[in-house]
This record gives C-alpha cells, sequence and structure tokens, in this order.
C-alpha cells in the first residue's frame, strides 16, 4: 500500500474459513479492518487469542486491537469496504437488523459463492433490492483461491471483478502479497453464476470419486461441465468473455478436484452412499452448491438450457434419485 493515497478501512463480515483467510490476508499487509461474526464467543476467543477456533485454527492473525466489533451497524458504518463472506443461505438473517440506508456510500464486495436461496438472485442482485448498493459500488472476489492454501501462505490468485474496472484497480494492492495475486475483471455477474455453478459440478465430482470412478471419467466430466457452464452463462447472462480464465475454468477445477472443497467432500459421501441429510449433518461447513442446485433448477425453468450435469445434481439432491444410478443416467449426456 502506497503512502501517499487514502488507505480505506474494510469491514469483513463473516466468521468462517474464507472470512478468516480474507482477514488474515488484509492484516498481513496491515490494512485497517473490522471484523464481525455472529457468535460472540468466538469472536471473544479471537480477540483473545488472535485465531479462529472452528476455522483454520492454526493461523495466528495479525489483528489490532478494537479489529472486533460485535455491533453488525457499528462495524459497517466504520468502514469505506465491506466484504460479505458468509453463505448465501444465511445472508438474509445476517443483516436482516440493518436498514436499506446502512451501506450508503460504501464499495461493497461480495466473496460469497451461491445465490439467495428462495428468491434465486445473485448478492449483488439482493444488496441491490434490498440496500439500494448499486452497480458501480458492487464487485465480486473469485478464484480459484481455497481457504486452507491461503492460511498456508501458498501462492494464490485471486479475482476481483467490477462494472466499473477503473474503480477496482485501487482496491487490488489491500490484497496482493508474497502469497497473493490479484487480477481485475469487468464481469461481476457472470463471475458470480460461475461461482454458482462450479460448487454444483464440484459436487458431481465428489459422486464420481465416491462412486470409484477414475481420473478418466473426471477429465470427461470435467470439460462437459465447462462447456455446460459457457452455454448457461451465455444465456443468462450474455457477454463477452474467455470462459478458459481463471475466475471460471480454473475456479471450476480447483473445486471439482481440490481435497479441501468443501462441495467435492459432500459429492463424495454421496457417493459412498450417505443420504443427503447424512451428509450434510456430517459437514461442519456449508456446502453452497446444494442451495445453488435448487436455484439454478428454478432459474432455469425461465431460461430453459442444456445443463444435463447440474440438472441430475437437483434430482439426486430433492428428487431422492440414488448417486449411482444418476451417474450412470448422465453418462449417456456427456460427450
Amino acid at each position: 500500500m502506497t503512502s501517499d493515497k487514502k488507505v480505506l478501512k474494510v469491514a469483513v463480515i463473516g466468521g468462517g474459513s474464507w472470512a478468516t483467510a480474507l482477514v488474515k490476508v488484509l492484516s498481513d499487509n496491515q490494512v485497517p479492518l473490522v471484523w464481525w461474526m455472529r457468535d460472540k464467543e468466538v469472536m471473544a476467543y479471537v480477540q483473545q487469542h488472535h485465531r479462529n477456533p472452528h476455522y483454520l485454527s492454526d493461523v495466528n492473525l495479525q489483528l489490532k486491537r478494537g479489529a472486533l466489533q460485535p455491533d453488525l451497524r457499528k462495524a459497517i458504518v466504520s468502514a469505506e469496504v465491506v466484504i460479505l463472506a458468509v453463505p448465501a443461505a444465511f445472508l438474509g438473517g445476517a443483516l436482516a437488523s440493518l436498514s436499506e440506508n446502512d451501506f450508503d456510500g460504501k464499495i461493497v464486495l461480495s466473496a460469497i459463492k451461491g445465490m439467495v436461496p428462495g428468491e434465486n438472485l445473485l448478492i449483488g442482485q439482493f444488496l441491490q433490492k434490498y440496500f439500494r448498493v448499486t452497480e458501480q459500488r458492487f464487485m465480486v472476489i473469485s478464484g480459484p483461491c481455497h481457504a486452507e492454501e491461503v492460511a498456508a501462505e501458498k501462492l494464490s490468485f485471486l479475482t476481483l471483478a467490477a462494472s466499473h474496472p477503473e474503480l477496482a484497480l485501487p482496491l487490488v494492492p489491500m490484497f496482493k502479497n508474497r502469497y497473493m495475486n490479484m487480477r481485475v475483471s469487468d464481469d461481476p455477474s457472470g463471475s458470480e453464476y460461475a461461482s454458482v455453478m462450479k460448487n454444483i459440478y464440484a459436487i458431481s465430482g465428489g459422486i464420481a470419486h465416491g462412486l470409484g470412478y477414475g481420473d478418466n471419467f473426471m477429465a470427461v466430466l470435467v470439460s462437459n461441465a465447462i462447456i455446460e457452464l459457457e452455454s448457461f452463462l451465455g444465456v443468462v447472462y450474455p457477454k463477452r468473455r474467455d470462459i478458459k480464465g481463471s475466475a471460471y475454468l480454473g475456479d471450476l477445477l480447483v473445486t471439482a478436484y481440490s481435497q479441501f472443497s468443501r462441495n467435492r467432500s459432500f459429492g463424495a459421501m454421496l457417493g459412498k452412499g450417505y443420504s443427503v441429510r447424512s451428509a450434510q449433518l456430517e459437514m461442519n461447513m456449508v456446502a453452497e452448491g446444494y442451495y445453488s442446485a435448487r436455484a439454478v433448477h428454478e432459474l432455469n425453468k425461465l431460461h430453459k438450457c442444456s445443463i444435463p450435469i447440474a440438472a441430475m445434481i437437483y434430482s439426486i439432491l430433492y428428487e431422492a434419485v440414488p448417486a449411482r444410478a444418476g451417474m450412470i443416467q448422465l453418462q449417456s449426456q456427456l460427450y
């Protein structure tokens, strides 16, 4: 961060692994920040021990005094930049105490990889509808990037997507350091949709792994997934984009293959015979793809895209189609 430019204060909203990883990056970069999470006992622990006891618990967070703020409105009011990093399914509840004016003048970054259930809204659409966050002030943080590798300071790359990229460029130094790089994109809605879809495809990859399918099939599955993603994006949000970019193909690859992918882990349990409910109870983190599958299914009733992988995952999750039977049926639709 250069000294001749104003240093913006950042509010991080959320207490999970991705929120913790972002706090680590920002605090390592000495960015002024305030951190809010719902669990006040966890917040007190972090204040005392500089570690999140439930997520990335080995990471020592270089937090300054007063960085933890138990009042959500005060946290947001005190900052110029707000990063939302709570599961999409819980976003409405987390922000329920706020008024539509509380985000006025703020730059809002979404680090959420899902759609708001029930309304099937992207995070940008939700914020615009209920909090008057304009397209100009909304940006999206996307991967490919797993919190666990950020915690281990393994070289990682983020994408910051904004409808006005020139407004995103001044924020990049907040995130860049020796283990984190960042590029700017002009496709926030496309990045959001890609983040939603890649979690569904990661569940399919996990199911294949749980069923004992090998690398040959996984290569075909992921190849078809990126074709399906490109087709879907071209219909729901047509824009010139390179689907091979890291925010699209790269994020899909890491989510479908990585041991750290919670959606892949969720799918693997289904492939091994767990019921959907049992797999959810076994995990201590939210698999966004579960909610995304329903949201995309509802959205596609309007658009009628050919998305056989996403459609099959919906059937497995919500229509009680056995995982093995679903994957056998899907094989005939891959090429």
